[in-house]
């Protein structure tokens, strides 16, 4: 679309968008009138919309699990050009690109002013973008304020989408642990999959630590060795025995447990240095029993950091930008939604799948 149109008022009044209408169901496609932005708020043309597996989560829920009122539209990974402004929001915005920061935080709380946004103390539960209010899955989606968007030009929007989360997630759970990973350091990912294979690669370009890939997936490892991992391994203890042989110390400074079952939890733990730090990322619901004394290493550390705060998508944006983190994805178009979802559900999924419109 030219940007003559992009400034030009939206004038449908009705769009498509992913719904989820029913708890425990699958979303439908639906149409729905084109939400209008009031006073400080943003109408984004949709461009690109990664999908997730909280998405499946939240399909997945029983009544009652989430504060969500249904039907709610899907995707909180999402890249789009700005078409409108509401008063107060400056015309600069529009006819640019953005990326959308999905945790739609108050700005104002405690937290939101130490620059911790995803731990906003008004989110009550309803997180943001597609994960409690209206998501990206549409036509057009409509962002509360300015301090919601990070400007990205130069980067094409279906490999900016992911970014939004997958590139969040990864970059925000290394900045919380880069001193652990300063130095000759040793750091374990474990699931190279769409968070996965963005961490190795921040890893790489951001710090000196010597990578461990794990992964049942032939094809993830390849992945992991082609970004930057030195150790690829099909179990941890397979990981561990390499690590002996060509570090000559089995032990490693952080995990980055981007599955987050109990198998892979007690297993990273189990793989710590003293002082060493188990970061559980991935929804995969283990669970672990933590206590001084025991089994875990002198000095443990175990931690689970939810998204992230507005630094970490303008940082894992700027590592985009420079051309060194480059999310692998697989274009769907928009009418084939529901179809990418099942084959996310099975696992036949290789880095992110995005949707852009039809």
């Amino acid at each position: 679309m030219s940007s003559i149109f992009a400034t030009m008022p939206v004038t449908a009044t009705s769009m498509r968008a992913v719904q989820l209408t029913a708890w425990e169901s699958e979303p439908e496609i639906r149409d729905v009138p084109v939400p209008q932005p009031g006073p400080g708020q943003l109408l984004l043309r949709v461009d690109a919309v990664g999908l997730c597996h909280s998405d499946l989560h939240v399909m997945s829920c029983p009544p009652g699990t989430l504060p969500y009122d249904l039907p709610m539209t899907l995707g909180h990974e999402v890249a789009g050009t700005v078409v409108e402004v509401g008063a107060g929001v400056a015309a600069s915005w529009v006819d640019r690109l953005a990326v959308v920061h999905g945790v739609w935080s108050c700005g104002t709380c405690h937290n939101c002013q130490r620059g911790q946004e995803n731990h906003c103390l008004h989110l009550e539960g309803r997180v943001g973008c597609g994960l409690g209010r209206p998501g990206g899955l549409a036509e057009y989606v409509l962002v509360p304020a300015e301090r919601q968007l990070v400007a990205a030009e130069g980067i094409a929007a279906a490999k900016l989408a992911p970014l939004a989360d997958a590139g969040l997630t990864a970059h925000h759970a290394i900045r919380l642990h880069r001193d652990a990973i300063a130095g000759d350091s040793t750091v374990m990912v474990i699931g190279v999959g769409g968070l996965g294979h963005l961490a190795v690669q921040i890893l790489k370009q951001t710090t000196e630590a010597h990578i461990v890939a794990v992964d049942t997936r032939q094809a993830a490892l390849e992945t992991a060795r082609a970004h930057g991992a030195r150790t690829t391994a099909v179990s941890v203890d397979q990981a561990i025995d390499q690590l002996r042989r060509d570090r000559h110390s089995p032990l490693v400074d952080v995990v980055l447990d981007f599955v987050g079952a109990d198998s892979t939890m007690s297993q990273g733990a189990g793989a710590l240095a003293p002082g060493g730090r188990l970061v559980v990322i991935g929804g995969a619901g283990g669970a672990m029993s933590v206590a001084k004394g025991r089994d875990l290493p002198l000095g443990w550390d175990v931690s689970a950091p939810f998204w992230g705060p507005r630094q970490d998508l303008e940082g894992v944006v700027d590592l985009a930008r420079r051309g060194v983190v480059d999310a692998e994805i697989e274009i769907v178009r928009f009418s084939d939604t529901l179809d990418a979802y099942r084959r996310l559900r099975e696992g036949a999924v290789r880095g992110r799948i995005v949707v852009v419109p039809d």
